[in-house]
């Protein structure tokens, strides 16, 4: 972890705030590694997280089974891990109207027409968790009253630079020279 900037006591107070922050909010052990940079004669600051590697995602047919009855023309939806019922079900809604779905219990999850192909739907992204953990953290680390944000993500990394200016090239491409540096 790395905190960079022109305030010696400052960028040391910064790592204590954001190792705080990851910490409590059980984000460490899911970092790879870190860069930051805070300078407050030009009101900027900047971050870039390298996630560490996460599990697979889960798929609708690993939590349920699918099946389509032709003489009924429905498919019904069988959960088997009600864990993940709460993001089937949102899933579902913005794929369908909730009229189109009906659910006789809680396992059950009943659809006109054959929609088997939905077997395949992405329930659960670990990876996709993780990211919006660490922007959570981001916007508790973020100096007060920086509302300028711009997300510079790219693949496992999760990048923001925040000022209460308008943001600046230069400060762009210093974000995306952290980003370089953690993919290396």
């Amino acid at each position: 972890m790395l905190v960079e900037s022109n305030d010696k006591d400052g960028a040391e107070v910064y790592e204590m705030i954001i190792k705080q922050i990851l910490q409590d909010l059980q984000l460490s052990p899911s970092i790879k590694d870190m860069k930051s940079f805070v300078n407050p004669n030009e009101v900027v600051f900047m971050i870039a997280i390298k996630m560490d590697k996460t599990s697979t995602s889960i798929k609708l047919n690993e939590v349920s089974s699918v099946m389509y009855d032709k003489e009924e023309n429905k498919t019904t939806i069988k959960i088997s891990d009600e864990n993940y019922l709460p993001n089937i079900l949102k899933l579902l809604w913005r794929e369908f109207s909730r009229d189109q779905l009906y659910q006789p219990d809680r396992y059950t999850i009943l659809l006109d027409d054959d929609v088997t192909f939905l077997k395949d739907l992405i329930v659960f992204s670990p990876k996709e968790n993780l990211k919006m953990r660490l922007i959570d953290a981001i916007f508790r680390i973020i100096p007060e009253g920086f509302r300028v944000l711009r997300e510079l993500s790219k693949d496992d990394i999760v990048a923001i630079v925040a000022t209460d200016e308008m943001l600046k090239d230069e400060w762009i491409l210093k974000c995306q020279e952290l980003i370089n540096q953690l993919k290396d």
